[in-house]
């Protein structure tokens, strides 16, 4: 065994683990659409094969638990097939997770997440929960951090949602939820207030996906790839293995 996976371990061993484990991954993504090319599992598929090369790197200092499978999709509601959760909910979720692994002695926590419309929630979970709980609670997006290959790799001046940054992270990490027949590039909107709502602007504020992409997608999918895929996932790996072993004291392999 060369992950502590929860959801592939008996009891007794989950016990025998504790001797090593200091601190628990919680995938975290989230159930919606994905454009014409992705399945609507996309993020939490991602971000439970992300938890498990994490969980392989940190082994055996850390378990990974089961995936939170739904998250905060309002602006997909009205793309066919999505399940959007209200934020209380994602964190009454977190909070009885955490509550149960702190009552097996776990203390420290990673919510690793894929979907970047959990980012502000976790945040809040992050502060609420590590006070009310006496535990200490990190999160992270889960290639976020790939900050090198993001430039080098990706040319799109718009990506971020079933682009060719996270079509190729699929191919890579899970290429059975990839449709590769049906490759498209973002049918982006030239006008509307998505344009001045966008994060990093002045003012920002929520809006439908649909106002923005009318396939449900941007970037362009068509340039994506497996070994670009490969180059952000590792890069990632190394920057996430580093700071979690900064945080746990521990001397760990990067480069893996």
């Amino acid at each position: 065994m060369n992950c502590y996976d929860l959801t592939s371990m008996t009891w007794k061993e989950v016990k025998d683990s504790l001797s090593t484990v200091q601190l628990a991954i919680i995938p975290i993504g989230a159930h919606e659409q994905h454009g014409p090319h992705m399945v609507e599992s996309c993020d939490a598929v991602l971000a439970e094969r992300m938890a498990k090369k994490l969980g392989q790197r940190m082994f055996p200092f850390v378990w990974v638990t089961p995936t939170i499978n739904m998250g905060i999709s309002p602006h997909h509601l009205n793309f066919p097939g999505t399940i959007s959760l209200q934020p209380t909910t994602l964190i009454a979720i977190l909070k009885d997770v955490i509550s149960s692994l702190k009552h097996h002695g776990i203390h420290k926590f990673l919510l690793l997440n894929s979907h970047g419309g959990n980012q502000s929630t976790l945040n809040v979970a992050s502060a609420m929960l590590t006070q009310e709980l006496e535990v200490d609670i990190y999160y992270a997006k889960t290639t976020a951090s790939a900050k090198k290959s993001f430039e080098n790799l990706i040319k799109s001046p718009l990506f971020g949602h079933s682009c060719e940054r996270e079509v190729s992270e699929a191919l890579y990490l899970a290429p059975e939820i990839v449709r590769v027949d049906e490759l498209e590039k973002g049918d982006i909107q030239e006008e509307g207030r998505w344009k001045q709502l966008r994060p990093g602007k002045a003012i920002q504020g929520f809006y439908y996906y649909e106002e923005m992409t009318q396939n449900g997608c941007i970037g362009d999918a068509t340039k994506a790839s497996r070994d670009i895929g490969r180059e952000i996932v590792d890069e990632a790996l190394e920057n996430l293995t580093e700071e979690l072993s900064k945080l746990l004291n521990l001397k760990v392999d990067v480069s893996y």
